[in-house]
């Protein structure tokens, strides 16, 4: 059994009999998550989503690998002659798995020296097909030792092979894989088959995930491209807001801010949508939609940049989806904000960011006359039951943010030519940076107003997780904008 000399003995935490885990931060090779991470995001913007309609109009004839697409959690096997373990993109490192040790088996008995491979992460599930949220359940608290051998890896490409990054023709690190996995019980390749045309790639589509319900199928070419195939998905959400078109496109609705509704009634922004929708519709929803206008704490933007104008959260609509991905390449979670509406005085009020999904090409559908926006019809779970979305049964409205602490303010003025200047500087402390990454400890915010210029106002910003750092910023900024004249006030 490996004795994993790459992992610090004191991050490591023990889950179960051998099984353990660690962060990242523990292994004393700090290049392998960043191997993981780039693979992760190098093969994501390489690979187009697609839905069945989209095969014979967007796949061209040439021979393709077809597998078997396992809703699962990405995870890189990391071997050499001292190490076996597991990585995934969010700094998870597994060892002591049965799966593991089935790996290291097989890849000393291939003779193959160090090696990193990609592959899902799963669970054995008898009656259905297994989801993401099992492997996350069952990887994170085993019930008992009975559930760590359902823990399987399905492996379908190599990141490195024996030091080096591994940029063969596919097919060439396809037959390396197979070779050494091809007898493995809990680790193995994923299930595969060859084909040449759409034709013969749709019957393998209607096969696996029409007849047998698996995710959906990869495609991969090294001439054609990689091509992600999935049924759509179709959610009810809530609209919040909208945009307008412009130029010779004025007096049309341009697209929606939709939200879902979380157990404990707060707004969930979700995504924006363009797409499904007639010239009519357009017209008929802007009409509508400038009458339900309300005010909004909170302010979103389209790709336009144009800010979107909140509403009264009274319609429900059905959009369809190719995909909902609830991490970043790096294994983030997607944050997006919680919203209360408050009835009472018609506004919208920031509770804090929550974990979500991105959803990949939303579609209008229809406006469900039949639904009311309410946490059973416009519920989040029609998403957590798909993907993991951590946090999704919390209480949003007892999760908010501390709150961010001054700790100096100065103001300084000067006259010129009859008008006042005035410069601030505000110095706090956010309170926040170990609720999440986007915030950081201290902020410094310094303006500048001048009625004589012809822009008049002006700002500066500074953050820094170091109190030492922040104060230096200060004093540097004092002795930069605050010269002779200027008297504080």
């Amino acid at each position: 059994m490996a004795k994993n000399t790459l992992v610090e003995k004191t991050g490591i935490q023990i889950k179960l009999g051998k099984y353990s885990t660690a962060n990242s931060t523990m292994l004393k090779d700090p290049s392998i998550l960043p191997k993981v991470q780039e693979y992760r995001r190098h093969t994501g913007s390489r690979m187009y989503p697609l839905d069945r309609n989209d095969i014979n109009r967007k796949i061209a004839s040439a021979e393709y690998h077809v597998s078997r697409k396992i809703d699962g959690e990405f995870t890189v096997l990391y071997f050499d002659q001292e190490n076996c373990f597991s990585v995934n993109p969010g700094g998870t490192v597994r060892m002591g798995l049965p799966w593991q040790e089935e790996a290291e088996q097989l890849l000393n008995k291939a003779g193959v020296k160090q090696a990193m491979i990609a592959g899902e992460l799963h669970v054995d599930v008898a009656d259905r097909r297994c989801r993401v949220h099992d492997v996350v359940s069952v990887a994170r608290q085993p019930a008992d030792k009975d559930d760590l051998p359902r823990i399987r890896f399905a492996a379908f490409d190599i990141v490195e092979w024996d030091g080096e990054r591994d940029e063969q023709p596919f097919m060439e690190k396809w037959a390396r894989i197979e070779n050494v996995f091809s007898d493995g019980q809990l680790v193995f390749p994923v299930e595969w088959k060859a084909a040449d045309s759409a034709t013969s790639i749709e019957l393998l589509f209607k096969e696996w995930v029409e007849s047998e319900g698996a995710e959906g199928i990869v495609v991969r070419s090294d001439s054609a491209g990689i091509f992600k195939v999935k049924p759509r998905h179709t959610l009810d959400a809530a609209v919040i807001g909208f945009t307008e078109s412009t130029d010779d496109r004025t007096g049309m609705m341009h697209d929606l801010l939709l939200a879902i509704v979380r157990n404990d009634g707060a707004m969930h922004v979700l995504c924006r949508v363009g797409g499904g929708f007639t010239d009519d519709q357009r017209r008929e929803m802007l009409s509508d939609l400038k009458d339900m206008v309300v005010t909004s704490e909170y302010a979103e933007v389209n790709s336009d940049h144009v800010a979107y104008q909140m509403v009264r959260p009274e319609w429900v609509v059905e959009i369809s989806c190719l995909d909902m991905i609830s991490q970043t390449t790096r294994g983030a979670p997607v944050n997006r904000m919680a919203l209360n509406w408050n009835e009472a005085e018609s506004r919208y009020e920031v509770i804090r960011r929550l974990p979500l999904v991105s959803v990949i090409s939303p579609q209008f559908i229809r406006i469900r006359d039949d639904k009311t926006v309410n946490p059973q019809d416009v519920r989040i779970g029609q998403i957590s039951t798909v993907v993991d979305v951590p946090m999704s049964d919390r209480d949003a409205t007892q999760m908010t943010l501390p709150k961010s602490e001054v700790l100096r303010r100065e103001v300084y003025t000067k006259q010129l030519k009859g008008e006042t200047m005035v410069r601030k500087f505000m110095l706090w402390k956010t309170n926040k940076q170990n609720e999440s990454d986007e915030f950081p400890a201290f902020v410094l915010h310094y303006t500048d107003f001048s009625p004589n210029r012809k822009v008049p106002l002006a700002r500066e910003v500074r953050v820094s997780n170091s109190k030492a750092q922040i104060e230096a910023f200060w004093v540097a900024f004092k002795e930069q904008y605050i010269k002779k004249g200027w008297g504080p006030v």
